[in-house]
């Protein structure tokens, strides 16, 4: 029996996190290339079209940009019998991030960095799995890997946000550092710096999330202020109090001073890669469910929606969040599995979690038959060939709203209808 009365607690961590960083430039490259096919006008049915996995690493003053992808000119080009890449170019787009994140430390700038670029052509042997094969009713991409992607939607956070249909911890974990990043970029809190963390710990009381036992936020900062004023981790504390209350819902606050911590290591002034090495694909629980529900494994950023690994997972949460939008459950989680250069998935599994007004063998049924699982399929329904994935990679992939130039698209609950009537 599940438990019903519980703490959960789960975490966020900022766009100057270093590994998030490296998210963002692994996504903006992954954005460049999509956004030169379609300045080309490769369609999404191509034989040609991007593919990508870009992979980066950032530390003290460097920059390694490494993967395998393909791509076309001015990004990538042919010398001889190999395709190489425009290092200038990619070198700029790093940059850019970096500089648009707010990184201009000694240890780590945006224009001091040392950039190394060591993407290389895609192997023959992955793309000849992963390329459209002839089947009965058209062509049909491979899965680009083997593995398993989940999705995940409930509706605790429906009273906060319309519509999101995310776990309450990390929606607000999430919450509080976007409202930080925005006082930091407007100057309202000038003297913070980019890396930040928080962690968020929430009673729940009959399975519903009731308030905050523990709030924990560790944020960089200047070492002191413009008066010359030496800070401590009170003062920081003092400075984001009223920020951090305002990201929760009234009355959620903790109101004892050991509840909420604040920098609890001491001063936080080496911050970023300078401070700590970043990664691309570190940080998948931040990226996803804050842990409330399983993850397959798999990263997202740097990666092209032929890769199972990202666009599966998009197609499970846009199913599952369509299900609880349908109100045929409260939650509802689903799995699916692909073999590398198959384009069918091994297997689908929907579980309600006991909320469920529908048998989940129904469901599991009628979803794929609404939406085929095939990497073709959700690429070209969700409409993935388009550089929107930047966005993507600091505060979460899931629980935000669709975007008008079809950014987030797996958010939409345009399913929901047709969910309704085929479960009648």
């Amino acid at each position: 029996m599940a438990h019903t009365n519980f703490l959960f607690t789960s975490e966020s961590v900022s766009e100057g996190h270093p590994d998030k960083v490296c998210d963002q430039i692994s996504d903006a490259v992954l954005d460049a290339f999509l956004d030169n096919d379609v300045k080309l006008g490769i369609s999404d049915d191509s034989l040609v079209n991007t593919r990508l996995g870009c992979e980066t690493l950032a530390t003290t003053n460097k920059i390694v940009i490494a993967g395998e992808g393909r791509g076309q000119a001015p990004l990538f080009r042919k010398h001889g019998d190999k395709a190489v890449v425009d290092r200038e170019l990619i070198t700029k787009i790093a940059r850019d991030v970096v500089r648009d994140i707010g990184y201009d430390q000694d240890g780590f700038s945006y224009y001091g960095a040392d950039v190394e670029v060591l993407l290389h052509g895609q192997s023959p042997d992955i793309a000849m799995g992963v390329n459209a094969k002839k089947k009965k009713g058209g062509e049909e991409e491979g899965a680009g890997d083997q593995g398993m992607m989940f999705g995940f939607a409930c509706t605790e956070s429906e009273v906060y946000e319309k519509n999101s249909f995310m776990p309450a911890p990390i929606y607000f974990a999430h919450r509080i550092l976007k409202m930080l990043s925005e006082k930091r970029r407007s100057g309202q809190l000038y003297d913070l710096q980019p890396d930040a963390k928080s962690q968020v710990t929430i009673r729940y009381v009959d399975g519903k999330p009731v308030g905050c036992t523990k709030v924990v936020v560790s944020t960089q900062h200047n070492a002191q202020s413009r008066n010359g004023k030496k800070y401590t981790p009170g003062l920081i504390k003092e400075m984001i109090s009223d920020a951090v209350e305002s990201a929760l819902p009234k009355g959620w606050m903790p109101q004892k001073p050991s509840d909420f911590l604040v920098n609890p290591t001491g001063n936080f002034v080496i911050g970023g890669p300078d401070g700590d090495c970043g990664l691309t694909g570190r940080k998948i629980i931040v990226d996803t469910y804050g842990g409330y529900a399983p993850h397959g494994g798999g990263a997202f950023s740097g990666k092209d929606p032929t890769k199972v690994d990202r666009s599966a997972a998009y197609a499970a949460r846009y199913l599952a969040k369509n299900v609880v939008a349908a109100g045929v459950a409260e939650r509802c989680t689903i799995q699916v599995a692909y073999a590398i250069g198959v384009a069918d998935p091994m297997s689908v599994l929907v579980d309600t979690h006991g909320t469920g007004k529908v048998e989940e063998r129904r469901l599991e049924k009628v979803l794929p038959e609404l939406f085929r699982l095939t990497p073709t399929n959700i690429r070209r329904t969700l409409k993935l060939n388009r550089p929107i994935y930047k966005r993507t990679a600091a505060y979460g992939h899931f629980g935000r709203a669709p975007d008008k130039d079809g950014g987030f698209s797996w958010e939409k609950t345009d399913l929901a209808s047709a969910i309704r009537s085929a479960v009648k």
